[in-house]
């Protein structure tokens, strides 16, 4: 006995020498460094460029192979986005046959010639949307390599997000245009061909040249180097903008801190911009017309206000810029910029200029996987745009959450409802992944005020913000934070509403006299058990609640302000389909009791949360 205890004491002071580092992989991303000077045909819409990348490989494995996503080529006759689009049950209408039917001089095309590692050239595949590289010499731990490439591309005629001459005549809207290095993490390579969903890549800085005809004004993500070389109206006031040499000018970009880029060019382009107190500056890029004068007008100080609440609210916004630029085919976000269509109401334009906006915070710098986990970006900024635009532009009176409430009710009703955990592209319907990814995933995030009480879902948020900024947070990692804050359990939420598709639903089963007292039966009809605020309404007009937690939480949230004080607490376990609780009032006194007055918890059958006590029961 005493040997082994002295050979137990050598290994624990053995293991008291393994750094942290060592005894557990610390959470790395990868690096990249984008050097890009690219050169625009206006009138064969085609361009041809040059890449440098400097790629820093951080994580701890040696990488035998490289990819490039090359995303134009989806906008091709029998691509897999095409074949996709003319077969699923319902295709977005944006889309549909519409790139089967693309001419030769119509179709989306993005090409390598070239690409070489560390000045050796590499060979290379292309395999539709992704590019495939064998490297001769591996990237090795913590290793810094470059890549140079030629590339040429073909702008697609607007057919998703991204091409030429889109609805409203807009020439140019430049997203996903560049091979991009693909993203690899602790789940390796995210090579995922592009069937026109969403996307996730690496942070980085990208100094990017545009030489384009001297008539287009162009907007985008970065700092424009030269403005006082371009004009356009970005350079600084007082300033004369000499004469461009020749047909064409060179915009010169530098975006830090960024995981993607984006620009948009048109001749007819209004440029418009307004100074924030902060010095942040916010562009206006749109075609003046009948249809945008007025409300783009209105645009400029609902979007200011916006950008200042959200920064006082979810965490600062940490660029100098944002440009909301005209363009696309609805609206799509990118890193400092959005592209948006511009045809619209005043309240539409201002919705989706606030929703894109908001994926500055959620996607732009918490870089959430937009792939495979497309519930959170699309589910935190639909539930922020909910709370920005009650506070900037239309007070709500109700439960500012209700819409997307219903939309997933109707989802877990359809039949058709497949578990958040369904990467992006492989949804069966396009309306599926709609109402999962945006309206359940802003579900989860009210779900998480609910369980664990509005102050400590705030001081989250901003934890969130704080904690995960400019990396790639997962839903583990946004459960975690929430637990630390909380000081909750709260995998089993996960689990259940991310992981699953199983439905929560409660009801009042009974409510009876039981001597001087009342006795109240809940119960569980849904798979999915959650904590319950149960009000009781008094015939005075008086209310409490009782609060049931769940065992598996291991603690309890505080009781919320503006909420009915707490008369008991009763933990409930999960395996328990009914509870019992007894209130020290005689039933004469007690007119309702109902499940979450406050509507935060998504009961897909609120009929049975409420019941109206008759003055007439019978007492035992």
């Amino acid at each position: 006995m005493l040997k082994r205890l002295g050979l137990m004491a050598c290994i624990l002071a053995m293991m008291g020498t393994i750094s942290p580092l060592q005894a557990q992989t610390a959470r790395w991303q990868q690096k990249v460094k984008y050097e890009m000077d690219v050169t625009m045909d206006v009138v064969k819409n085609q361009y041809k460029g040059t890449q440098k990348l400097h790629y820093t490989n951080n994580s701890p494995d040696t990488l035998q192979q490289a990819f490039y996503h090359l995303f134009y080529n989806a906008f091709q006759p029998n691509s897999m986005m095409d074949v996709r689009s003319r077969t699923i049950a319902d295709p977005d209408r944006r889309v549909g046959d519409r790139i089967f039917n693309l001419k030769p001089e119509e179709i989306g095309i993005l090409k390598v010639n070239a690409l070489s590692l560390n000045g050796k050239a590499v060979d290379f595949v292309h395999e539709e949307t992704i590019l495939e590289v064998n490297l001769d010499e591996p990237i090795l731990p913590g290793q810094t390599v470059i890549f140079d490439m030629e590339f040429e591309g073909q702008v697609p005629l607007q057919v998703r997000r991204a091409g030429r001459d889109n609805a409203e005549g807009v020439r140019y809207s430049m997203a996903q245009w560049y091979p991009k290095m693909a993203a690899y993490d602790s789940r390796g390579w995210h090579a995922n061909p592009y069937i026109g969903r969403e996307f996730y890549g690496n942070f980085g800085d990208f100094d990017v040249k545009i030489t384009i005809d001297k008539s287009y004004t162009l907007g985008g993500t970065g700092y424009l180097r030269n403005a006082n070389e371009i004009g356009h109206g970005y350079e600084d006031a007082g300033v004369k903008v000499p004469s461009p040499k020749g047909n064409t000018l060179t915009w010169h970009f530098y975006a830090p801190g960024v995981h993607d880029f984006v620009w948009a060019a048109d001749p007819k382009y209004t440029h418009e911009k307004v100074k924030m107190d902060n010095g942040t500056m916010v562009h206006f890029l749109y075609v003046k017309s009948e249809k945008t004068e007025e409300n783009w007008s209105k645009l400029k100080g609902y979007t200011v206000d916006a950008i200042k609440y959200i920064s006082d609210n979810f965490g600062e916004y940490p660029y100098k810029q944002f440009s909301v630029i005209q363009g696309g085919d609805g609206g799509m976000e990118y890193p400092m910029a959005t592209l948006i269509t511009g045809h619209r109401n005043l309240r539409s334009l201002v919705g989706v200029t606030v929703h894109e906006l908001i994926h500055m915070w959620y996607y732009g710098v918490l870089g959430f996987n937009e792939a495979s986990e497309p519930w959170l970006d699309e589910g935190f900024t639909t539930w922020g745009t909910d709370v920005v635009m009650n506070a900037v532009f239309e007070k709500n009176e109700g439960f500012i959450q209700e819409g997307n409430y219903r939309s997933y009710f109707r989802l877990a009703q359809s039949g058709f409802e497949e578990p958040l955990t369904t990467h992006a592209d492989h949804y069966n319907r396009n309306s599926a992944y709609g109402a999962a990814t945006y309206t359940k995933g802003a579900v989860f995030v009210e779900q998480l005020s609910y369980i664990m009480g509005e102050e400590n879902f705030r001081k989250g948020m901003k934890r969130m913000w704080n904690d995960w900024k400019f990396k790639h947070p997962t839903g583990h990692d946004v459960i975690r934070i929430m637990e630390k804050t909380s000081g909750l359990e709260l995998d089993w939420y996960y689990d259940y509403f991310i992981a699953s598709t199983k439905t929560i639903d409660y009801g009042v089963k009974s409510v009876e006299a039981e001597g001087n007292q009342t006795k109240i039966t809940l119960e569980r009809i849904g798979m999915m058990p959650m904590p319950l605020d149960v009000v009781v309404t008094y015939q005075d007009g008086s209310q409490e609640s009782i609060y049931l937690p769940m065992v598996i939480m291991r603690g309890e949230k505080p009781e919320e302000a503006g909420q009915p004080s707490r008369a008991m607490t009763v933990k409930w376990p999960w395996t328990n389909y009914t509870k019992e609780v007894m209130l020290s009032r005689p039933i004469g006194d007690v007119r309702s009791v109902e499940i979450d007055p406050s509507m935060r918890l998504a009961d897909v059958e609120r009929a049975n949360n409420k019941f109206e006590v008759s003055l007439e029961l019978p007492q035992k």
